[in-house]
């Protein structure tokens, strides 16, 4: 039985995934035990999501597992063996916020949790591809360093210099930097990942993506940019911008782009390789700018507040170069833009509220 098996199933990617990769396999084993209610409270809990996936997709089966329980995690890759031909790793604790206060969870969901899923599929999926979903974290505070610009609304990079047209490539360094305590367990598991395509010669792939979003995104405080920001425009909640003025600048990428990536590299696997995952160019945005364009979209006013202090290593300027992947992979391209994920995000917020009202 051709089977797949995505850990963070019923999160943004996960379920982007789920959905994607259903009829291109017979089984799709989904594990998730919705941590992130526990990181950030019950409004960023994904329940709403695995009850749409178990609901919707026949082939789907949901697991209530932790990662880090290597036993568990094990007798998942056991049970099913060489059936296992993908593997798509999106569970994680992505915030830096709270990593800072509970540190040791956030290093054994990140990276032991990783290698718990590596040395499982090694051991008994080998053939398998493994996608990893890393973030442009491992990168630390190193992009602070680029000569910045500052607009009237937006930090920009200065012309000429070689990230100005494309953004940022791969070949940023990523040690001798500030990471955080986030991005020094997503660099760990980054790494890991990469050496089991080397070392062990299995077809893992590392993904390091900036903000990720999409309708299916639980937006909360500490994660989530886009989705959290037209929660609160919609909901009328105050909203606080941390620093840089509001002129730091995200490129945003939809879950259904980078899922399309993942399909590219599944069919055409290059062991150990890493790709930034971005909307670059196309699809990026600074905060004064979203919630301007968050309360066009609504027809709302934001409550804003202001705090001066930035949070320790926050990116003032991050935009993705993904030419490497487009020359590794031509034919793939980002397909949707910050308004239109900007539309689905105030659509699915508006939905899912009336669906709640309803019960």
């Amino acid at each position: 039985m051709k089977t797949a098996i995505i850990t963070g199933s019923a999160g943004l990617i996960g379920s982007e995934s789920v959905r994607y990769f259903a009829p291109s396999f017979d089984l799709i084993i989904g594990i998730d035990n919705d941590f992130r209610a526990r990181f950030f409270g019950k409004e960023a809990s994904v329940n709403w999501n695995k009850q749409l996936l178990t609901r919707e997709i026949d082939n789907y089966r949901h697991l209530d597992v932790d990662i880090c329980d290597q036993d568990e995690i094990h007798k998942i890759f056991e049970d099913h063996g060489s059936n296992v031909e993908l593997v798509i790793h999106t569970a994680a604790q992505p915030s830096h916020d709270y990593a800072s206060t509970n540190p040791r969870l956030d290093f054994a969901v990140n990276a032991t949790g990783t290698l718990n899923l590596l040395e499982s599929c090694r051991k008994h999926a080998p053939e398998a591809v493994f996608i990893y979903t890393s973030s442009n974290k491992v990168y630390g505070d190193r992009p602070n360093l680029l000569p910045l610009l500052e607009q009237e609304t937006r930090y920009e990079l200065e012309f000429g210099h070689p990230y100005a047209s494309k953004g940022i490539s791969e070949r940023m360094r990523i040690d001798q930097t500030l990471h955080s305590i986030f991005g020094a367990s997503k660099v760990a598991a980054d790494i890991m990942v990469q050496e089991y395509g080397r070392y062990f010669g299995m077809n893992t792939g590392v993904f390091r993506g900036g903000c990720l979003s999409g309708p299916a995104h639980s937006g909360a405080k500490l994660h989530g940019f886009l989705a959290y920001l037209m929660r609160c425009i919609i909901f009328e909640e105050p909203y606080t911008i941390i620093g840089h003025k509001g002129k730091q600048v995200r490129d945003n990428l939809h879950s259904k782009d980078l899922v399309r990536m993942f399909d590219y590299f599944r069919k055409k696997p290059r062991a150990g390789e890493v790709y930034n995952a971005g909307g670059g160019r196309s699809s990026n945005i600074s905060m004064l700018e979203a919630i301007k364009m968050g309360e066009e979209i609504t027809g709302k006013q934001l409550q804003v507040s202001y705090e001066e202090t930035a949070r320790r290593g926050d990116h003032r300027w991050w935009i993705s170069d993904t030419t490497k992947f487009e020359t590794h992979y031509p034919g793939w391209s980002v397909t949707i833009g910050i308004e239109e994920i900007m539309q689905q995000l105030s659509e699915s917020l508006v939905e899912r509220r009336e669906a709640s009202s309803v019960k």
